[in-house]
Formats: C-alpha cells, sequence, structure tokens
C-alpha cells in the first residue's frame, strides 16, 4: 500500500538579503505589498522587514508597466496585500532572481504523514509530494516521517534497504518516491 506524505509550508520563508542599515542578513515578509503609479506606468513592490532593526526593504515585482498590461486580478490582489500572492512571488525565480535573493525555509514547513500506522510494517512504499517548492532533504524527511535518527536512515542507504530513484543525498524540492524495507 502506497503512503502519501505532503511537505506543507507553515508561514512565509525568510529572505536571505544584506540589511544596509544593521548587516543582518534576514527579512521577513509578512504580504504587504506597495504600488505606485506614474502616469500610464506602474510600479509594484513587496516589502520585507529586517529580522534584526524592522528597516523596510523592496522586493520588485513590476517595473515600469504599463498599467493595461497588468491583469486585473493581479492587481487587485496587489492591492489587498494578498498573502498567498507574496507567497508565490518569493518562489518565482524570476522575481528572486531580479531582487538577488534566496529563501531561508527553516522552521517554516512540517511533514504531514497521515499518521503512524505504517511503522509496524516491513516494506513501507511512500509518495512525498511537495505542497510548494521548499528545498529539503530527503534524509531529513524519511526520519522524520519513520521516527529514526538521521544517521539510521543512512545506515539503511547504505545497506540498500532504502531506495529511491532520485538521489536521497542533497536538496530536493520536487515529488519523488521511496520504498523502505526492514
Amino acid at each position: 500500500m502506497l503512503e502519501n506524505w505532503v511537505v506543507i509550508p507553515t508561514c512565509l520563508p525568510l529572505v536571505q538579503r544584506r540589511c544596509p542599515t544593521c548587516a543582518s542578513q534576514r527579512f521577513r515578509a509578512n504580504g504587504k505589498f506597495r504600488v505606485n503609479a506614474h502616469h500610464k506606468l506602474l510600479d509594484a513592490w513587496l516589502l520585507v522587514l529586517c529580522t534584526a532593526c524592522g528597516e523596510t526593504a523592496k522586493l520588485t515585482v513590476l517595473e515600469r508597466m504599463n498599467v493595461r498590461s497588468v491583469r486585473p486580478e493581479l492587481l487587485d490582489r496587489l492591492h489587498a496585500n494578498d498573502t498567498s500572492l507574496a507567497a508565490e512571488l518569493l518562489q518565482d525565480p524570476v522575481v528572486r532572481r531580479r531582487n538577488r535573493i534566496a529563501l531561508d525555509w527553516d522552521d517554516a514547513w512540517r511533514l504531514d504523514t497521515g499518521g503512524w500506522d505504517h511503522l509496524d510494517r516491513e516494506v513501507i512504499d511512500v509518495s512525498v509530494r511537495f505542497a510548494a517548492r521548499i528545498p529539503v532533504r530527503p534524509v531529513r524527511l524519511i526520519a522524520e516521517g519513520c521516527g529514526l535518527s538521521r544517521a539510521e536512515v543512512e545506515r539503511l542507504i547504505g545497506e540498500g534497504k532504502l531506495v529511491s530513484a532520485v538521489r536521497l543525498g542533497g536538496k530536493l524540492s520536487g515529488d519523488f518516491t521511496f520504498t523502505l524495507k526492514r
């Protein structure tokens, strides 16, 4: 029987960027936007706050866009300070590259295993799905989901009792499956 696990974001991730005021490296996004119009041109920013000093920084979302080329529903979401839009934009590679930022997902996600009834079986087939592009080490997910230590998971991989079509070392942010034989 195939078990389904889901990696779910619990809050917006921290933004890694240097603060010009205090040299901190972390900013917190709270879902607030600033929209500014210059005649027929529109600018929009996602506002982030430094976790150390509270300084506000702006992450460019739209820059000198013609008002008619912006979808009305996007403009409505910007004006409404839509938190789900902030989450979408933080995950957008174009926005991250334009603003030269990285995301820190530590303590911003949880693993939903659907219960612990699978732990007593000899063979466990698990499909792990990511609700958002959260880079996590598969060894950490397997250890947390099966109630094992990371060293024990590494040992099982070495013995061939834990197999997957993807490489379990490093970080993944896409769906994968694995089989655990005890």
